[in-house]
């Protein structure tokens, strides 16, 4: 039995998206999960994981704050000596990546999304690429979720001993199982994610601005991560859009959905496209790394370049010229596509052929 250490900044992330993972893990080692809250504790504990509390600021640029973190876990290292050490999202990558090569603690690092990190100039580019290539180098592997990123990190020489590729987390197709597309005339989009201007939650107002109507409705899911709120609650009492607002169990509103919408600017792999779609729910999504993979242009979704609402209304109103039994059939082929190509089960059986090779 082996010692593994998990490295994330939510716990959240890690239940709903890499749990088959984590249980897999458990069926023959000793789990401990370093986390910086308690929305899963509960759950986790209960499968049998040791729970250790270490304070993140995940989007915080505080050097004090993040030496801080990185002794943290190079002591949490020395204190329960783990024979592997994975880690999840940037910090944890980087400064759990650097105290384990540190301390000649082999690690697997997966690169979840770089958001707008390497659109920098200058030296604030330098300082993150020199902080990922130190985090980074010693991985024993470092798993991709799409070709551009990991370009992005050879072009830049951030490179660990090996790398894979595996498609995005993928989704749980019992969890997320298909349902009947919804009958009627009403239209149901839905923008699934943060509320922030990188999500393209500007694009998404200025399209239900123009689109909305009596049988045309925009929805939105997710917490508000930037100064929209008051914004939001005006559009929501003119009737342009409706706020569902956070929640911990996403099927149901995936499967009242007409369409679901992901307009961000930047993706690792999106979890609301492949979830969407495996509840068989066409999508409309940005042409960009991470979303791209989840969706076939006219057969499971429409895409849009990212940051362009004219695009999006284009995208938006080719999907409202479909019959309801078009969309029907472009929901299914999604949920194929899933099936075939992003079952769960298939990114864990890539996930624990590393850890074998390792712990070996």
């Amino acid at each position: 039995m082996g010692k593994i250490l998990i490295l994330t900044n939510s716990s959240g992330g890690l239940y709903d998206f890499r749990n088959e993972f984590v249980q897999a893990l458990l069926a023959g080692h000793e789990v401990t999960v370093s986390m910086p809250d308690d929305v899963k504790e509960k759950e986790l504990v209960a499968e049998g994981c040791r729970i250790v509390k270490t304070a993140i600021n995940r989007r915080g640029i505080n050097p004090l704050e993040d030496l801080k973190l990185y002794r943290t876990y190079s002591r949490m290292m020395k204190e329960f000596k783990p024979d592997l050490v994975i880690t999840y999202t940037i910090k944890p990558n980087i400064y759990g990546g650097f105290a384990a090569g540190r301390r000649k603690i082999p690690y697997i690092a997966t690169i979840t999304g770089l958001g707008g990190a390497f659109d920098r100039k200058g030296i604030l580019l330098k300082l993150i690429v020199a902080m990922y290539r130190a985090g980074m180098k010693k991985a024993a592997c470092v798993f991709f979720q799409n070709e551009e990123n990991r370009g992005i990190f050879e072009r830049f020489g951030i490179v660990g001993k090996k790398s894979r590729m595996v498609m995005g987390s993928g989704v749980n197709l019992k969890r997320h199982c298909y349902e009947e597309y919804p009958a009627g005339e009403e239209t149901h989009f839905l923008f699934v994610g943060r509320v922030m201007k990188e999500r393209g939650i500007l694009e998404y107002i200025e399209a239900a601005k123009k689109l909305h109507s009596d049988h045309v409705f925009f929805d939105i899911m997710g917490y508000c991560d930037e100064d929209y709120q008051d914004m939001l609650d005006g559009l929501e009492e003119a009737g342009v859009i409706r706020q569902i607002g956070f929640h911990t169990q996403v099927h149901p509103y995936l499967a009242a959905a007409s369409a679901v919408v992901v307009a961000s600017f930047h993706e690792g792999m999106s979890n609301a496209l492949i979830e969407g779609a495996a509840t068989g729910r066409p999508v409309i999504a940005s042409a960009i790394s991470g979303c791209r993979e989840a969706f076939e242009e006219g057969k499971t979704g429409f895409g849009f370049a990212p940051g362009n609402a004219q695009e999006l209304i284009c995208a938006m109103q080719k999907f409202l010229a479909l019959s309801v039994e078009e969309r029907a059939a472009m929901g299914r082929k999604g949920r194929e596509k899933m099936e075939r190509e992003f079952d769960r089960r298939l990114v864990t059986a890539e996930y624990m052929d590393e850890v074998e090779i390792i712990l070996r």
